[in-house]
């Protein structure tokens, strides 16, 4: 069964099928091909791969993202960002990643981080003279940070596969968003010495205090977000729509940009976004099944426990099999498909699953920079109009930086693990 299962799935791929479907139809073929089982489990398991409450969050999560973006949030975040480290060298690079700092705990997905900072700092960075490639690469090494601060989509889907709790993986991700984008904004900042890209004139602290008046009901957005889930008011399936009620408040009665008419268009593009999810994840539980029903999870960790008994080497591989998968497979599907297999392995070498939770999502969010799957850069450069052959010398430097907060928080355990271990006490 494995065989074929393999087999179909390249085949898929090479001919440029999409993931969801890739996954779905290796699958039937092997139901029909190799194995004696009947086609309906197909349709069972499709349909209990997406029976969960928790995966609730994402519809929401991602219509919360869609009202916020539209209620004019991304522009009152970059001002604010504008108005703190505007002055810098490179100042406008260095906004485009506190910006997108800031969206990440909305939107919990790399895209759609990219695409609303992206919209408004990408064309300022190209009015001020910054080349076309750089102002691409800057924003989509800063998208990528919002699968990494919560609220994270991709850690939701790994906390129900792995069954690990996702408040905490929430909790964990926060030391690895902000070492991340202090590390790109320390990159942007050396890059735009070497290529004389002044900063603007400081605007003061009374422009500071009014863009913070302006951006203060979207930063407490994750406030309340992360706030509710510690306090144990809700759930983090309730806070999302906690969240998508509260942009809807806050597009509607507070900042005003929100029309009923805009409703429609919100909605047909959170529903898009969530089916594409949903549907990914639906036949990657078939495909899962099938895996596990071969025993390939633990033959593979009956296989890696071989070759070391050391947890750094392993980790090691771990994170190699994941920077290469990352880049040719999209997220979700990645977590879907890797986690029942990495997970019992990790844990036979007394591995957090939280800690290594955290490390998977951060490593397959670099993939979302890398050629051929790339979707951050794909976004960045349709914004900058460029082709993506001129984006690949811009956005190594990033990549470099951010494989190196990978390493720091794979063996440096206590920098993903401090905030859940303290308020677990």
């Amino acid at each position: 069964m494995t065989a074929v299962l393999f087999v179909a799935l390249v085949i898929c791929f090479a001919l440029g099928v999409p993931i969801a479907f890739s996954l779905g139809i290796a699958s039937v073929a092997t139901l029909q091909f190799a194995s004696d089982l009947p086609l309906t489990l197909a349709a069972q398991r499709l349909f209990t791969g997406t029976d969960s409450f928790p995966l609730m969050a994402i519809p929401f999560f991602m219509l919360a993202g869609e009202l916020m973006e539209s209620g004019g949030i991304s522009r009152r975040l970059f001002d604010f960002a504008h108005a703190i480290v505007g002055f810098v060298a490179g100042g406008l690079a260095m906004v485009a990643v506190v910006a997108a700092m800031f969206f990440a705990g909305i939107s919990g997905a790399a895209a759609a981080d990219t695409a609303a900072v992206g919209a408004v700092s990408i064309p300022a960075m190209i009015r001020k003279g910054y080349q076309r490639g750089f102002a691409a690469a800057v924003q989509a090494a800063g998208g990528s940070i919002g699968v990494i601060i919560p609220p994270s989509i991709p850690m939701i889907i790994f906390g129900v596969v792995g069954g690990v709790s996702i408040g905490k993986m929430f909790m964990g991700g926060f030391i690895p968003g902000a070492l991340i984008g202090g590390s790109l904004m320390v990159m942007s900042y050396i890059l735009a010495k070497r290529a004389g890209y002044a900063g603007e004139a400081f605007l003061g602290i009374k422009e500071i205090i009014r863009t913070f008046w302006g951006a203060i009901w979207a930063l407490l957005m994750p406030l309340i977000i992360l706030g509710g889930i510690l306090g144990g008011i809700f759930t983090p399936t309730e806070a999302a729509v906690v969240a998508a009620i509260y942009g809807l408040m806050v597009g509607f009665l507070i900042y005003r940009e929100l029309r009923l008419s805009d409703l429609p268009r919100i909605l047909a593009k959170a529903a898009i976004s969530t089916s594409t999810v949903m549907l990914l994840i639906a036949t990657a539980n078939i495909f899962g099944w099938i895996l596990t029903a071969e025993r390939v999870p633990q033959n593979v960790a009956a296989y890696l426990v071989t070759l070391t008994s050391s947890p750094a080497v392993l980790y090691g591989l771990i994170l190699v099999c994941l920077l290469v998968v990352g880049t040719f497979m999209e997220t979700s599907a990645s977590l879907i498909i890797l986690t029942p297999v990495f997970l019992p392995v990790i844990q036979q070498f007394g591995i957090d699953p939280v800690h290594f939770g955290v490390v998977m999502v951060t490593a397959l969010a670099i993939g979302m920079l890398t050629p051929p799957l790339g979707i951050c850069l794909f976004i960045s450069c349709n914004i900058a109009q460029i082709q993506l052959s001129e984006i690949i010398k811009f956005i190594l430097p990033f990549l470099v930086v951010m494989i190196g907060v990978l390493l720091l928080i794979t063996y440096i355990p206590d920098l993903v693990m401090f905030i859940p271990n303290m308020l677990d006490r």
